[in-house]
């Protein structure tokens, strides 16, 4: 489990995103262990008022504040920053998918939305730790690195401890170019305005309260497919490679960047399951079988552009610098996830 936070219980704590998947799951963690959590949200995404439904039955005598705006709003974000000391900005537009199909949207929520927090917080001058969820979307389809193909996943041939912070951004797609903005103002308002920022370039999140659906939160999706009986579609050949990361242990690595902010202020980590937690779809889809006792249905369609055919983050600077490592397998993980979604079928259907 997470362990507790050192921070004083006067700080009063914002999460953007907060009926999210991970941000659901870190309201309930700051919530049990007595701390005011003020939720924004405008429960646009697929199972939101379900989360929020489960945070307020969990916490009905809390300090939980719920604020359904939009975070282009930018005077209701200022005017409930001036009251919070440690923002976890998690709210955004999460699918590359959708970023294609509107660009303009996906730069407003992602870009626009990011700037809203930074610029109300330098408007406000008390200078909150601002925690902010960035993608490894960010290095783009990473053409340019080399792979080899092995019979179920492809690996990289020059990185085996998987991707580091120092490797050459290159955006790709419009999900891509709008967290690349987020990303540099987020780290360029510590550098420029002392405002203790830390960025965290994420890999695959997983775990309880992920309403997965094709398009993004496809670990989830997967297990939800697999529960109801649904056909999974594959897009490509499904030996693409991803570093699985559960919720509870990112929400420790952020617990540490903001015990030790004096450290990691104006730093970018890289997070995920490192090279011991990845796995293939076809690796995934086999483990699921496992699980089930039966065989899924799948399809096999084109490459989605933008995708990348292995991304393993190399998580050596969160082990220096905040003693931070993933604690549970995503054997266990992803089967903890699976109970989770047969248990909770309801909220699928």
């Amino acid at each position: 489990m997470i362990k507790s936070m050192s921070i004083s219980k006067d700080n009063k704590i914002l999460i953007t995103g907060g009926a999210g998947f991970i941000g659901s799951n870190l309201s309930n963690y700051l919530l049990a262990k007595g701390w005011e959590v003020t939720i924004v949200d405008n429960l646009s995404r697929n199972g939101t008022w379900e989360n929020l439904v489960w945070l307020k039955n969990n916490h009905r005598y809390s300090k939980l504040n719920v604020n359904i705006i939009d975070i282009r709003n930018f005077n209701e974000i200022k005017r409930i920053i001036s009251k919070v000391n440690v923002i976890y900005h998690l709210a955004g537009q999460v699918a590359v998918t959708t970023s294609f199909l509107n660009p303009r949207h996906d730069f407003e929520v992602n870009a626009l939305g990011t700037f809203n927090i930074l610029e109300a917080a330098r408007e406000l001058g008390h200078r909150p730790i601002i925690i902010f969820a960035s993608t490894n979307k960010v290095y783009g389809q990473m053409n340019g690195v080399n792979v080899k193909e092995g019979k179920f996943r492809y690996s990289y041939r020059n990185f085996p401890d998987g991707i580091d912070e120092e490797h050459h951004l290159d955006f790709h797609s419009p999900y891509g170019c709008s967290n690349g903005v987020a990303d540099q103002y987020t780290r360029d308002y510590y550098r420029m305005y002392n405002i203790p920022t830390v960025v965290f370039r994420q890999s695959c999140i997983y775990g309880p309260r992920q309403m997965g659906i094709e398009d993004q939160g496809w670990v989830a999706h997967f297990a939800i497919s697999t529960v109801l009986g649904k056909r999974i579609n594959i897009y490509g050949d499904g030996k693409q490679v991803r570093d699985l990361l559960h919720v509870y242990d990112l929400i420790e690595a952020y617990q540490n960047a903001v015990k030790n902010i004096k450290k990691s202020a104006g730093q970018v980590y890289n997070i995920g399951g490192g090279v011991e937690h990845s796995f293939s779809l076809l690796e995934y889809l086999k483990y699921l079988e496992e699980l089930s006792g039966k065989k899924i249905k799948t399809k096999f369609d084109e490459w989605r552009p933008g995708d990348q055919k292995v991304y393993i983050t190399n998580i050596k600077k969160l082990k220096n610098e905040l003693s931070w490592r993933p604690k549970i397998s995503h054997k266990k993980g992803l089967k903890e996830l699976f109970e989770w979604v047969k248990k909770n079928k309801e909220l699928f259907k």
